[in-house]
């Protein structure tokens, strides 16, 4: 099976799929190790990694897909959902956009409708006009025919246009064909079984990090209001800046290393030393 096949039958179990956020080699390799399925390459992620900063648009499609290209090769059987932003510009940008992370391997790809770039303030998110938006994601569909790849449409315009235009561009999203719809930036549950109804029994996404303007619903709490997919974009990336810092002040206090860092042998299988130097054996050259 194609990975997008083995995400669409991962869809139709029961149950909330649990996708943790990757950005580079490790974390997606750690991810797979632990057991999860699939995982989300997230934008916010990769610009933390390797902007040093938040998500503002600024990092690029290549970077971006720089980053799918470690995480695939370091956990090859992980079903990635990749970030595709904006489509990094019209229709014909999205098509270019959707083929790439086809060709490449990815299950599925996320395209929103803000308008990017954003205007100079880290508050807010205007989105592109709603026939505009319909055809960035009917050009997302088309291309996906060439790989299967699965298309999640996100509408960004709850904070600027309201609920009601958000719900008729999730709709209109389903009319076009996106496998999976997300609304960013719900006011309260009563939004979220709107949008959740609008998609029409197709799979629905939520972001389940905290740091949002409502409280965050637990795992159990979205699967019953409805949601499929759940998304941590701070799960792992925030405890890991804390360890560099528990790190980083250990070595300024005269220790080598901070009293949470992993065991060596822990840290050593983790990278793969041991499973390297069973590989290489048979690659020894004799006398």
């Amino acid at each position: 099976m194609t990975a997008p096949e083995r995400l669409r039958a991962l869809l139709r179990e029961p149950g909330l799929v649990a996708m943790p956020a990757v950005w580079d080699g490790i974390s997606a390799k750690m991810t797979a190790a632990a057991g999860f399925k699939t995982a989300f390459l997230s934008g916010s992620c990769c610009a933390a990694s390797r902007l040093g900063g938040a998500d503002l648009d600024l990092i690029s499609f290549g970077e971006m897909f720089d980053s799918f290209t470690m995480v695939h090769r370091a956990a090859p059987d992980l079903l990635i959902l990749a970030d595709g932003d904006h489509g990094y510009g019209n229709a014909m940008n999205v098509q270019r956009t959707v083929r790439a992370y086809g060709q490449a391997g990815a299950a599925a790809i996320l395209i929103e409708d803000k308008i990017t770039p954003r205007a100079l303030t880290a508050g807010g998110k205007p989105c592109i006009p709603r026939e505009e938006a319909r055809m960035k994601v009917r050009a997302a569909v088309e291309a996906a025919k060439d790989s299967g790849i699965l298309i999640l449409a996100r509408t960004d315009c709850r904070p600027t246009a309201g609920i009601d235009e958000a719900v008729a561009r999730i709709e209109m999203y389903v009319e076009e064909g996106a496998d999976i719809l997300f609304l960013d930036s719900p006011a309260d549950d009563a939004e979220v079984l709107r949008a959740v109804a609008a998609a029409k029994g197709r799979p629905s996404f939520a972001v389940l990090s905290p740091g949002g303007a409502r409280a965050c619903p637990s795992q159990a709490e979205a699967l019953k209001l409805g949601f499929k997919i759940g998304t941590f974009p701070t799960g792992m990336l925030s405890p890991a800046m804390a360890g560099i810092k528990a790190g980083l002040a250990a070595i300024a206090a005269g220790a080598s290393e901070a009293a949470g860092a992993l065991p060596t042998a822990e840290f050593r299988d983790t990278l793969g030393y041991a499973a390297y130097e069973a590989a290489a054996q048979k690659f020894i050259a004799q006398g």
